[in-house]
């Protein structure tokens, strides 16, 4: 059983040939990330209009190894912004496809995921899967309360490679994952911390909007001081939400993103020193009100993503919240293994796919040529 799995990034997209045949648990694969041209990407406003280019970047990369398409049994694709909804492997269709064009709240990269697997499935003749959504929504009713009536909170995290690493981590545990207590840490360019009740994401920091300052983006801000700054001089030419998500962080304190550097002793300063030890305490106080949200009940704290890779950086959080239970450390991220794995659970009869009814929020508009002259 032969799978192609599809992640796009901001300039990238990472794609897998995954094959099940001899090793179910632990399939071999073939990996790449397709760098894309940047002055292309920029020829776009909106990234929703690469799919085609996209799309044909793939297929040269799958041509020059001799990847024959017509002989895989499935797509899966990276959930992009989508409706909530529930945890689960769910049909990429032509009403998906409609939402993510024309509706997605959000003109993100992952959005392209399906668009694309699904002009493959109609050339090919095969299915496509989608697995945990950015917008899984399980969130329990107090959790969805923020303290002012008009704005709810929202469940949108890196719901695909946090629940791939409790499946990991449940195993090594040799416990059902339906039965499992988690707190969930991605540690990435955004960080979504989590609190999993036997399967459920009952509560989850929004890595937007919420929760600890990461690489480039600002977490939570004193709301008065954000109010005041918006209405302010300093802010009047610039892009307050960029200014949140893609400046914010390590990068607004230290003119980088990358941790590594920043760890790194020949180049290391004080200053710097200071900002990541501030990150790591944000993260072990988030991590520490998910094991209040659990009762203390947890099986075990998992910390998963890029920013995990670096051990001084995952000891410096060990030290805030070792002592609320077993801490286990998943570095890097699984995505592309995790949508293999979830197209290969419903094609194997171990899952049932999931549809959704987008309708309800399609706008069925003209898409407009976004390209600029």
């Amino acid at each position: 059983m032969k799978v192609f799995a599809i992640n796009p990034g901001s300039s990238s997209t990472k794609v897998a040939l995954f094959d099940f045949g001899e090793d179910p648990i632990h399939p071999s694969s073939m990996r790449k990330e397709i760098i894309h041209d940047p002055e292309q990407c920029k020829s776009f406003l909106r990234i929703i209009d690469q799919y085609e280019f996209r799309k044909n970047d793939i297929l040269t990369f799958l041509e020059e190894k001799a990847v024959p398409l017509s002989e895989i049994d499935a797509f899966a694709a990276r959930g992009g912004i989508l409706p909530p909804l529930k945890s689960g492997t769910y049909t990429i269709d032509q009403i998906m496809v409609d939402y993510l064009t024309h509706s997605s709240p959000v003109d993100h990269p992952s959005n392209l995921a399906a668009i694309i697997a699904f002009e493959l499935m109609k050339v090919y003749g095969k299915p496509g899967f989608t697995t945990d959504p950015i917008s899984v929504d399980e969130l329990i009713p107090e959790s969805r309360v923020s303290g002012m009536v008009d704005i709810p909170r929202k469940s949108l995290l890196h719901a695909l490679n946090m629940k791939a690493a409790a499946r990991k981590v449940a195993v090594e545990l040799q416990k059902p994952y339906q039965s499992c207590n988690f707190v969930i840490a991605h540690l990435g360019g955004g960080v979504s911390i989590g609190a999993q009740r036997k399967g459920q994401m009952i509560d989850v920091n929004n890595a937007n909007d919420e929760g600890p300052f990461s690489p480039n983006r600002t977490g939570e801000l004193p709301v008065g001081d954000v109010v005041r700054w918006c209405y302010s001089e300093t802010s009047n030419s610039r892009d307050v939400k960029a200014e949140c998500t893609k400046r914010g962080g390590l990068i607004a304190y230290t003119g980088t993103h990358d941790l590594r550097m920043l760890l790194d002793k020949k180049t290391e300063t004080p200053a710097n020193r200071q900002v990541i030890e501030a990150m790591a305490y944000q993260i072990g106080k988030e991590i520490g009100g998910m094991c209040a949200v659990l009762h203390g009940k947890l099986d075990a704290i998992i910390l998963t993503g890029g920013m995990a890779q670096s051990m001084e950086f995952v000891e410096m959080i060990k030290q805030y919240v070792s002592t609320f239970g077993l801490v286990v450390v998943v570095p890097g991220e699984y995505e592309l293994e995790a949508l293999a794995k979830g197209a290969h659970r419903v094609l194997s009869g171990s899952e049932e796919t999931k549809h959704m009814d987008f309708s309800p929020w399609v706008t069925r508009a003209a898409k407009p040529d976004h390209r600029r002259e």
